[in-house]
């Protein structure tokens, strides 16, 4: 049996949705503030527990936590997506972690999460977070005795535009976009 048409259009739409979610992970382990700014709408309102605000109060607020860690990196689970016409709701598992040389824990931590979000499809801009709730559903320390020194000669990805996505595909859309 074919898909519907409508089943199709959903599947494409949660897809859509799904995409934004990832580009937003990319965006803030690349510290590309302008890809993750993409993934909202303007008007969008973000609560990341100890910050509520606008889009733009986020991205000030999160390039100064960033700023305190050498890598973060974000794995994106289970992603429940319901799509009803132009508005959708999205929840995201997920774990996060975040790594410095400073042996702070709290600078050296796994942090297994959740994204609580609504998507608007909005004319030409598409699906993007209108609004998002993230939880923290837990946290481990990571210690100086969990890490393991990264050879030099193994390439190793960067913040901003020398890490080596940028150079798979020269000309690609890529940071900034």
């Amino acid at each position: 049996m074919d898909p519907s048409p409508s089943e199709l259009r959903r599947l494409v739409d949660a897809e859509a949705i799904r995409d934004v979610v990832r580009r937003y992970c990319r965006g803030i382990d690349r510290m590309d503030l302008a890809l993750v700014r993409s993934c909202y709408h303007p008007d969008a309102v973000d609560d990341h527990g100890t910050f509520v605000g606008s889009v733009d109060e986020y991205l000030a607020w999160v390039e100064r936590l960033l700023a305190r860690y050498d890598a973060t990196f974000h794995l994106v689970a289970n992603q429940l997506v319901e799509v009803d016409g132009d508005v959708a709701r999205c929840e995201t598992y997920g774990v996060a972690h975040h790594r410095s040389s400073d042996p702070d824990p709290k600078l050296n931590l796994t942090i297994g999460f959740r994204f609580l979000d609504r998507f608007e499809r909005r004319d030409a801009t598409g699906w993007r977070i209108a609004r998002r709730v993230a939880t923290t559903e837990w946290v481990q320390q990571v210690t100086a005795a969990q890490t393991w020194p990264i050879p030099e000669d193994i390439t190793v990805g960067r913040r901003g535009p020398d890490d080596p996505l940028y150079a798979v595909a020269p000309g690609f859309p890529g940071y900034g976009s």
